[in-house]
C-alpha cells in the first residue's frame, strides 16, 4: 500500500506571514492538527497546534482580551520557525509502513507528502490506524484464527492449503515474528463459519491460539 492512497488531499496550508491568530481559526474550521508552511511554493516548515498552544498566552495572563488578540495577530508562523528546521517529508510512492517508521522514528503525528518534489498531501496518524485496521479487514464479517507456528520452509503454505481444502478464502494474513523460531500467525477468513476448518488445522498438529468470529 502506497502512501499516495491513504494520505490526505485537501490541505489546509499557511504561509510564514500568517498570524498566529489566523493559523488557529484555520485549524478549528478545517478540524486539523497540522498545518504545512508554504513559501514561493516551496515547503519550508510545518506547525502543529502544539506549537501554536506555546506561544500562546496562558490563561492566568494579565492580559486584557485585546491584549491577547493584538498579540495573537501580532505573532507570525515566521517567528516561531525553527532557523534552518529540516522538514521530514514522504514520497507519495513510498510505502505506508515508510511513514509509520518515520513518524515513530521522529515522534511525530504526521509528514508532508511531496512528489517531484511538490506538497501534494500530508499523512497522519490517523491515516495509518485506518489503513491498518483495512488491511486487517477489523470491520468486515468473518473469523479471525490466531495462531503459532514454526519457522519451518513451507508452514505457512500447509496452513492456506488446509484453508483452500475447505472452500474458504484468506482475506488477510499477517505473520510477525515473536522470538526466535516462533511466529504469530493471524488470517482473517471471508465466512463466519470456519470451525471445521479450525479442527483441521488443530488436526493437522497447527497450534491455535485464538478463534474470534466477528459478525
Amino acid at each position: 500500500m502506497k502512501v499516495r492512497e491513504r494520505m490526505s488531499r485537501d490541505l489546509a496550508i499557511v504561509t510564514p506571514d500568517t498570524s498566529i491568530a489566523d493559523a488557529f481559526q484555520l485549524m478549528q474550521d478545517r478540524r486539523v492538527r497540522r498545518l504545512p508552511v508554504m513559501s514561493k511554493n516551496k515547503l519550508v516548515g510545518i506547525v502543529t497546534i502544539k506549537d501554536l498552544n506555546k506561544v500562546s498566552p496562558s490563561s492566568a495572563t494579565s492580559l486584557s482580551i485585546f491584549e491577547l488578540n493584538y498579540l495573537l495577530v501580532k505573532t507570525k508562523i515566521k517567528d516561531i520557525l525553527p532557523k534552518n528546521m529540516k522538514v521530514i517529508t514522504i514520497e507519495a510512492d513510498a510505502n505506508i509502513e515508510r511513514a509509520a517508521v518515520l513518524m515513530r522514528e521522529h515522534q511525530i503525528g504526521g509528514i508532508p507528502v511531496l512528489e517531484d518534489g511538490n506538497l501534494v498531501g500530508i499523512i497522519t496518524e490517523t491515516n495509518i490506524f485506518d489503513a491498518f485496521i483495512d488491511i486487517l479487514g477489523v470491520s468486515r464479517p468473518g473469523t479471525r484464527i490466531d495462531m503459532e507456528v514454526d519457522e519451518r520452509v513451507g508452514a505457512v503454505a500447509a496452513v492456506t492449503g488446509i484453508i483452500a481444502q475447505h472452500g474458504i478464502s484468506i482475506e488477510n494474513i499477517v505473520l510477525v515474528e515473536k522470538e526466535l523460531g516462533l511466529y504469530d500467525l493471524i488470517l482473517r477468513l471471508d465466512t463466519t463459519e470456519a470451525d471445521e476448518a479450525v479442527i483441521s488445522l488443530r488436526h493437522n498438529g497447527f497450534k491455535i491460539l485464538d478463534v474470534i468470529v466477528e459478525q
